[in-house]
């Protein structure tokens, strides 16, 4: 008889250059108990498509069911890298999208504080910052991206 660990928390997400990805070691998943899958799963998790307007018919299919508003994955923040070039205004709204992509961290009361800083690392890699305050304590996430919209 083997004896088998109980994992606890939730995957580790980790972005690669086509989207997330997840890590297994020894037939094992790597877990983490901290708030880092939900906040990509906030950022990149939705339907690329959606734009997070209310008439929006491209939500992803798992809002179908929901009908908690703040639960509903919108992902503004990856329709606007994937829809707009990467100008310092569109940096702006990233910012802003990203913010509201992460708002249910504050409906929910699972923090008390939450921002988002964004920054090109290259010609078309973004650096997304996220900055969470949760139960006193600070804990900052970044997500690098590419950023290769052309028109």
């Amino acid at each position: 008889m083997t004896t088998i660990d109980i994992q606890q928390g939730d995957v580790a997400l980790f972005q690669t250059n086509d989207d997330g990805d997840i890590s297994v070691e020894n037939g094992i998943v790597k877990m983490n108990s901290g708030l880092e899958t939900m906040a990509y799963l906030c950022l990149f998790g939705g339907n690329q498509d959606d734009d997070g307007s209310q008439d929006s018919m491209l939500g992803w299919w798992g809002n179908a069911e929901e009908v908690d508003p703040s639960k509903k994955m919108v992902s503004e923040t990856q329709n606007i890298i994937d829809g707009l070039p990467a100008t310092s205004n569109n940096i702006l709204r990233l910012e802003k999208a990203a913010e509201r992509d992460l708002q249910v961290f504050l409906d929910e009361k699972i923090a008390s504080s939450v921002s988002v800083s964004a920054v090109m690392v290259s010609a078309k890699r973004v650096e997304i910052v996220v900055e969470i305050q949760a139960v006193g304590e600070k804990t900052v996430f970044k997500f690098t991206e590419n950023w290769e919209f052309e028109a």
